[in-house]
């Protein structure tokens, strides 16, 4: 019988109950490595400039290390690499993974859209970068580790358009594994309300558009069904 049996684990490095590091992070400080930029590496994952940093800032308070390190432009250039602790945190993680005898879970990500209606009207942010880069989206974007959905759409409502926001309600979930071509993403969709802010763009989206219900453009994902999904929800 136990032959029958495996082990599927989630990959986390953490000391004592301080998470340091799982494939995202793990990811993002491999694409500053590689690109020599934290503005590449956040393009590069589809993520602001400012969640990159956010994101490298907590592994830092984490570890009470300096994990990346900038260096300004001269004859050689500038750019920002990994530092020694930063290395030496990363070959950390891979060696524990290779010790580990069970396979690694595959798990879809986690991430949040925001629909925000007003006269008549839903706002839409046009994609900076790929994949539909260039065509318009509902503002929304990955869950970070440890954050509550909840408090996830409206940080990224806040980060692609500038809106500060509060949810009125939920409008679905949508779980289609081919729902995007980055991978199987599951994404919670909330209406909200706008409470303050200056409608701009953001460093992942250019400036937001609110578009007529009745004159929507062709939109990425799945976000026209899923505006249809609010639309038939709200005229009830």
């Amino acid at each position: 019988m136990k032959d029958m049996y495996r082990l599927e684990c989630k990959c986390m490095l953490k000391e004592g109950d301080r998470f340091l590091l799982g494939e995202g992070r793990k990811k993002l400080l491999n694409l500053v490595e590689e690109t020599g930029s934290i503005k590449g590496a956040a393009k590069r994952m589809d993520m602001s400039y400012r969640h990159a940093w956010g994101i490298i800032k907590r592994i830092e308070k984490a570890t009470d290390e300096e994990i990346v390190i900038s260096k300004r432009g001269g004859d050689k250039g500038g750019g920002t690499k990994l530092s020694e602790s930063g290395k030496k945190l990363l070959k950390t993680y891979e060696n524990m993974k290779k010790d580990h005898r069970g396979d690694i879970f595959q798990k879809p990500s986690l991430t949040v859209d925001g629909i925000i209606e007003s006269e008549k009207k839903i706002l839409l942010i046009e994609r900076k970068n790929p994949p539909f880069e260039g065509t318009y989206a509902i503002p929304g974007g990955f869950v970070e580790y440890g954050e509550k959905v909840e408090d996830a759409v409206v940080r990224e409502i806040k980060e692609e358009t500038g809106l500060e926001t509060k949810i009125i309600d939920l409008v679905g979930v949508y779980s289609e594994p081919n729902r995007d071509p980055r991978g199987h993403t599951v994404s919670i969709v909330y209406s909200l309300q706008v409470t303050g802010g200056t409608l701009s763009g953001g460093s992942d989206a250019r400036k937001p558009r609110y578009f007529s219900k009745d004159e929507l453009p062709d939109l990425a994902f799945d976000h026209e069904s899923i505006i249809e999904d609010y639309l038939i929800g709200s005229s009830d």
